[in-house]
C-alpha cells in the first residue's frame, strides 16, 4: 500500500470521513449518488444523511463547498424536535465555486454555474443559469446563448 493510500486509511480510521475517491479531506455523510467524472475539492462536504442527494455527471465542485441537506437551527432553538432534511439535486455539468453553500431543497439545473461564496437557497434553478451572491441572484439562461453562439462560430 502506497503512502497516499496509507494516509487515506489512517485518516478515515481517526475521523468520521469515509474513504472516497475524491480527496481524503472531503467529508461525505450518508449515501449521496454521485455521477461519473465529478471533481470535489478538499475541505468540502456532501451531507446526504436522511435525504436524497444527487450530483450529476461532469460536475466540478471546488474546495470549501458545503452541500448539506440538513437544517438544525429550529431544533437547536427549541422550535422543533427534528432536524429538517430536504433532498438536493445537482444536474449534469454544473460548476460550484469555492466557499459556496447548497441548502436542502435546492435543484440546480444542468450547465449552471454557482459563483464562489454563493448561498443557494432550497429552490429550483433553471438550466444554464448563473447563480451568485448572498442573497442569491439567479440569471436564468445566462450560459445558454453563450453556448449557442459558441456552436455557431
Amino acid at each position: 500500500m502506497g503512502k497516499t493510500n496509507q494516509f487515506r486509511q489512517q485518516f478515515a480510521e481517526l475521523s468520521n470521513f469515509k474513504l472516497n475517491e475524491f480527496h481524503p479531506l472531503v467529508w461525505i455523510n450518508g449515501d449521496p449518488r454521485i455521477g461519473e467524472n465529478v471533481y470535489i475539492g478538499a475541505m468540502s462536504e456532501v451531507n446526504a444523511k436522511g435525504a436524497n442527494v444527487t450530483i450529476g455527471e461532469n460536475c466540478d465542485i471546488a474546495s470549501f463547498v458545503s452541500i448539506n441537506c440538513a437544517d438544525s437551527h429550529k431544533k437547536c432553538i427549541g422550535l422543533s424536535t427534528e432536524i429538517d432534511r430536504k433532498d438536493i439535486h445537482i444536474e449534469h455539468n454544473v460548476f460550484i465555486g469555492s466557499h459556496s453553500f447548497i441548502k436542502g431543497g435546492a435543484v440546480i439545473g444542468h450547465h449552471s454555474v454557482v459563483a464562489a461564496g454563493t448561498i443557494v437557497e432550497g429552490v429550483q434553478i433553471p438550466p444554464y443559469s448563473l447563480v451568485k451572491g448572498n442573497p442569491m441572484e439567479v440569471k436564468e439562461g445566462y450560459y445558454k446563448q453563450r453556448l449557442e453562439n459558441e456552436k455557431r462560430d
